[in-house]
Parts: structure tokens; sequence; C-alpha cells
């Protein structure tokens, strides 16, 4: 084990802030994590677990441990007549686990295409695109407790899973640290493409019987058009949550707005895209200093230079001030703000 002092954190955030931790580790398996956990010097300290870096914004240098998860391997571990089983390490690419799983024909993630970010980050954020959420196809995860090195295992229905939130960003954020998810998939899939633009996109390219490849195809498609590639541009993906509205709000909205969009989510209530919502309000590629929003997709903050995390924060500050008075909508943040 080896644990480094003041370490820069520019390369492990996707944002490309530039930061500094008191100290950084890694670990490719249980045994090195708890020997990590069991270190006397950074045993009383703040602890931060890194998977992709793709779901954080650094406002500060940390005063604490990060611990770089590299827990690697994908194996099927079991299978039926319907279903295959397959267990993921949290240090996996998120985007390696779906194409595997893509190759193979089975189906589940294929929605879920190139979402940047770790195998272990999917079930604390419960990620989702295009009508899917990873709660759709977890049927369990493995987790150590911090504090005591026990090792817990967490049903789906454990996870407690909402829209982009679990009870890892509630009641237990910050005291497990997942090693292992597995999922359960179809082998004879069915495929969700009614969302967004998979359709429009599938047409587009010559496919009308379209397959788990040909969807994960029009989504990766999609998102290359959309969103810029962190490794050009920093940025952490969609930055704000979709808000969902009580029915009622939506109605009077849409008197004002005719052409206003949403999806369906809970009774009683309506989603909004809150890419939109920011679009509206004249966000779209508009920069302030060396923070601004994606030209192409206003749920997108980016990094325009050297920016520091301050700057971007203060950006979504305004953005969220300006929706609120335009629109009477709270917007909440997806990235995780430290």
């Amino acid at each position: 084990m080896e644990i480094k002092s003041d370490f820069n954190l520019k390369k492990y955030n996707t944002f490309g802030i530039d930061v500094i931790t008191k100290g950084y580790t890694q670990f490719k398996n249980e045994s090195e994590l708890l020997e990590i956990l069991e270190n006397e010097e950074y045993k009383t300290l703040p602890k931060l677990v890194l998977g992709g870096g793709s779901n954080i914004l650094f406002t500060k240098d940390f005063d604490g441990l990060v611990l770089h998860n590299l827990i690697k391997g994908i194996e099927i571990i079991g299978q039926n007549d319907t279903s295959v089983y397959i267990k993921a390490g949290a240090g996996e690419l998120w985007h390696d686990l779906v194409l595997f799983t893509v190759a193979r024909g089975f189906g589940g993630l294929e929605n879920l295409s190139l979402i940047p970010g770790s195998v272990g980050a999917a079930p604390i954020q419960n990620i989702g695109a295009y009508g899917v959420e990873l709660k759709d196809c977890m049927e369990s995860l493995e987790a150590i407790h911090i504090t005591t090195g026990d090792k817990a295992i967490f049903t789906n229905q454990d996870c407690l899973f909402g829209y982009r939130d679990s009870i890892f960003k509630q009641h237990f954020k910050g005291k497990f640290i997942i090693t292992n998810v597995i999922f359960k998939l179809e082998k004879n899939p069915h495929l969700n493409i009614s969302y967004g633009a998979i359709t429009d996109t599938l047409k587009e390219m010559n496919v009308f019987k379209p397959t788990v490849k040909d969807v994960s195809d029009a989504v990766i498609h999609i998102r290359k058009s959309k969103l810029p590639d962190p490794g050009i541009i920093g940025n952490a993906g969609s930055f704000f949550k979709n808000p969902e509205i009580p029915e009622k709000q939506f109605e009077n909205l849409k008197l004002q707005y005719p052409n206003i969009p949403f999806f369906p989510c809970e009774p009683g209530k309506v989603k909004v895209p809150a890419g939109w919502l920011n679009e509206q309000c004249g966000w779209k590629g508009k920069v302030i200093g060396n923070a601004g929003v994606h030209k192409n997709q206003a749920l997108v903050l980016i990094n325009c230079g050297n920016a520091s995390g301050e700057e971007i924060k203060n950006l979504s500050l305004e953005i969220k001030k300006s929706v609120s008075e335009k629109f009477g909508i709270e917007l909440e943040t997806e990235v995780n703000i430290l």
C-alpha cells in the first residue's frame, strides 16, 4: 500500500479542477481496501472514494484521504432460461461493462451506453438515460463499511433508489465503499426505444428491427452529437436533475409556454427537462470567465480554460436563480459539490 501526500487531483476529475488532496491511494481488491482503512495515520481523516471522477466538482483542496477504486473484473456468475447474472468490479468503467453485455446480446444496459464514470458510482447516483435507470437491472451490490471494515450486501430494495438518488446519497452517505455490483439482464431483450431521439436515430441508421447493439449504437451517436467529451472539454455531464413538478404547476406553465417539453413520472407530477429551462433563460453557449454552458446542451456546464471549482459553482447558482425567477422551479444539482 502506498499513500501519496499532497496529491494533485486535476487528472482525476473530469472537470479538470486543479486541487490538492492531503492523501491519495489506490486499491485493487477488498484486502487492499481493508489495509488502507486500518492505517493509523489516516484513520480519523475524512475519506473520499473516487471512481471515474465524473460526477464531482471540487471547489477547494480536500483535507483527507482519497481512495481510488480500481477493483476490476466482469464475469457471468449465473443464468437461467430468461436471465443472466453479471458481476462487475466497482472500479470498472461503466461503458466497458455496457459493451461487455451488448456484445453478448444481453438486454438492460444498452440505453445507458457512454455514461461516464465507474460501475461503483452508478448505484449511488442511480444513473439513468433514455427511459432506463440502473435500478431497473441491478440485482444487488457488495460494500465495505468505512469505519468497521465489515462487508455488507445490499439488495435492489435495500438501496432505496429514487430519481438520481439512493440510500448511499442519504442515510449511508460516506459510510460504505461499493466493491462489486451484480446485474440481472435479459437473454431475450425487451428494447426501450420510445424515449428521446432513439427511434428517429434508428430510422436515420436504416434500422427497423433493432438489436441491443443497434440501440446502444444509437444512444452513443446521440450522446456524442450533444455532449462534450470530458477528455477535450472539462465537464461532468448533466449538472442538474430534471425537475419533477406538480401537475397543476405544469398546466399553468403550459399556458405561458405551449411548447414546453415534458416527460411522465410519478402520479401527480410532471418531469420538465432542465436543459430546456436553462436554454429559455439564455444560458446555452454562454461563457462567464473560465466557466460556461455547452453550446449544444444547456444542461452541461464546462471548464472553458483553467476554471476553478468555485467559478463553475457560482455559474450554477446564477443559472438556478434565473430558472427560479422565470419559471418558479428550483433546480437541484446532480453533481456532487465539495
